[in-house]
């Protein structure tokens, strides 16, 4: 216990203030859906929201160390720019009902239902990533970079922590996310080399349709062979940071031939 002598007596009442609400009741209301955050608890301190399935897909840049270390500050800017700003504007054109930029990762939260719409929206940004990104960044710096990517689905508590207001500002709170899908995701993201997609294997068992499964048969672009499965089983029954035992990897982007129709066809089949 911190004692009256160790510290002023302003910084000592906070945490003290914090100490009791941490030892008051806490109450948890269902959602069945992720809310808009203007309803998401602030001034009620043990008031949390639960929503049983949430999807979460993470993104975050491969290589940003050595990018913002060896290259110009414009270069570095710019890739910055063009890498957070597209996966947001994306993950936006997906509707997905929550965003968040945490440093060089974004996440974004999808409702349960919505599992091919937060795939596609994976894919998709997967997709710009080699096809524009990566050269693009590659002829400006030199440097190869490229993306990581994880999925995860499971139960989430919500509420907002920090300040309801300072002075006449209100940045300094944020919604708080507790439970597996964000740290989930975001450790799946750091298993993956450059432009992989790792999936719980409770999110893959989501995913049914054969869209979602298996290859259009195009091979080097020619259409017309043999479907083969998309995905790769993982096994992960010996790392203790994961709370599954499988994951399953996704190689590919959108067929250059195919894509578009296996985007369509996946987004109609969400059941939200």
């Amino acid at each position: 216990m911190i004692k009256a002598e160790q510290l002023p007596a302003t910084y000592k009442e906070e945490i003290d203030e914090q100490i009791v609400i941490f030892e008051e009741r806490r109450t948890f209301e269902e959602r069945r859906e992720i809310p808009d955050t203007t309803a998401i608890p602030i001034v009620d301190k043990g008031r949390w929201f639960r929503i049983r399935s949430v999807i979460s897909v993470f993104v975050d840049m491969k290589g940003s160390t050595q990018l913002s270390a060896s290259t110009r500050e414009s270069d570095t800017a710019g890739a910055y720019q063009l890498f957070t700003g597209t996966r947001v504007a994306l993950f936006d054109k997906f509707e997905a009902p929550y965003i968040d930029v945490k440093g060089d990762g974004v996440f974004a939260l999808f409702n349960e239902g919505q599992e091919y719409r937060a795939l596609c929206a994976a894919v998709t940004f997967k997709t710009f990533s080699k096809e524009e990104f990566i050269p693009r960044i590659k002829e400006k710096t030199g440097l190869t970079l490229g993306c990581h990517i994880g999925i995860d689905q499971k139960l989430v508590l919500v509420r907002k922590l920090g300040l309801k207001r300072y002075a006449e500002r209100s940045d300094r709170q944020n919604e708080v996310w507790a439970g597996k899908p964000v740290n989930m995701a975001s450790k799946l993201a750091s298993l993956s080399q450059d432009n992989e997609v790792f999936v719980s294997d409770r999110f893959y068992a989501r995913m049914t349709d054969e869209h979602a499964r298996l290859t259009c048969g195009c091979k080097e672009g020619q259409p017309g062979g043999e479907k083969t499965p998309l995905w790769t089983e993982t096994d992960l029954s010996n790392d203790t940071r994961f709370d599954f035992d499988k994951a399953y990897v996704l190689k590919s982007q959108w067929c250059e031939r195919h894509g578009k129709e296996y985007c369509e066809t996946l987004l109609r089949l969400e059941t939200k």
